[in-house]
């Protein structure tokens, strides 16, 4: 059975035959109501995938000077990055912040969002899996909740978002790996449909690649903060050809693949160079350092709290800000002439 967003809290009574004001208990969790009742109407409320309007209740009440976040992990320290630069931007202004985290996965956005704005939080700041097809943000723009993007990129400026260029960035660093001698460069990502962002940075990769005349190859995709990448890695070293770069997603993935290379038998960057996405700090103390495209993450969350801010009292405005994301150049990546057992196979595979 399909449902639309008019389903009302009435419609949920008279399911459940009980009074709009039962059901409005129930939804705040009141102990006054029976344990039969309110099986009841979480029946109903579940068979008609009905989701109270608490946006417009917040909407209505004093302002709580307080603004949700929502982000996939902080184990990502990019996430982490941006969220210093949103509670930097929130302690300016005066306002306190209440974090949930979604583990990449899209069915945990609304749980995230709904118990935030019970909350009554002012304003949402948010990374989510697909910010184009996205019924999260849908009801969100349809309750007129004040939110912006970080991370997330649109081809139109439809919903208020703060990023880079991804796809541009992708292809840039790809091209700095063409220019150091490398043909076969493999990318290895995590899922797809968890990331819009990975999309991007795979189309960026196959931009440069065309423009140099080369044929991009499928990406090796694997769970986001899975515990290593040996299999996907096993995978593209035994392809022809055989990859002499790995360009990743992100730079959590980048350092577990030159973890696993190394646990391999494979040394970066003189067998096989390894460049990221992101430009998290802790790149910089790795041996080898990291070359990766830095995004400025702490700006990106000091950005998302002004605009938001600004929603906050214009709902209406829809402004999204693009900032420039530099090239850094580590030690784990080099050039092709350099590696004399670049793209050679793995003698064991374990």
């Amino acid at each position: 059975m399909s449902h639309t967003a008019r389903e009302t809290i009435h419609d949920v009574a008279r399911r459940a035959k009980v009074s709009a004001a039962t059901v409005s208990r129930v939804l705040n969790e009141s102990a006054t109501v029976a344990p039969g009742t309110v099986a009841r109407v979480r029946r109903a409320v579940q068979a008609l995938d009905f989701r109270p309007n608490l946006a417009g209740r917040s909407l209505r009440a004093a302002r709580t000077r307080s603004l949700g976040v929502v982000v996939p992990t902080l184990a990502n320290p990019v996430f982490a990055e941006c969220l210093a630069g949103v509670e930097a931007g929130a302690r300016a202004h005066g306002h306190t912040l209440s974090l949930a985290t979604t583990g990449y996965k899209a069915a945990a956005e609304a749980d995230a969002v709904e118990a935030l704005l019970r909350q009554r939080v002012d304003g949402l700041v948010l990374t989510v899996t697909d910010a184009a097809r996205n019924r999260v943000l849908d009801r969100l723009d349809r309750e007129r909740v004040p939110y912006v993007l970080v991370f997330n990129q649109l081809a139109r400026a439809e919903r208020p978002t703060v990023s880079v260029d991804n796809r541009a960035a992708a292809r840039e660093i790809v091209e700095h790996l063409i220019g150091l001698g490398h043909r076969a460069i493999r990318m290895l990502t995590g899922q797809f449909r968890q990331s819009d962002r990975a999309r991007l940075r795979y189309r960026g990769y196959c931009d440069a690649l065309q423009a140099a005349g080369l044929e991009p190859l499928p990406p090796l995709q694997m769970p986001f903060l899975a515990p290593d990448a040996r299999l996907p890695l096993v995978e593209g070293l035994a392809a022809r050809p055989r990859p002499t770069a790995f360009f990743c997603s992100n730079d959590y993935l980048a350092l577990t693949v030159i973890r696993d290379l190394t646990a391999l038998g494979r040394r970066v960057p003189d067998d096989v160079s390894v460049a990221g996405f992101d430009g998290i700090r802790i790149g910089e103390l790795t041996a080898p350092s990291l070359t990766t495209v830095v995004q400025p993450s702490e700006r990106i969350g000091g950005a998302a709290v002004e605009l938001l801010l600004r929603r906050v009292v214009d709902t209406g405005e829809v402004a999204s800000v693009a900032l420039q994301h530099t090239l850094r150049r580590g030690g784990s990546t080099a050039a092709v002439a350099a590696n004399p057992r670049a793209g050679r196979a793995l003698a064991v595979l374990s």
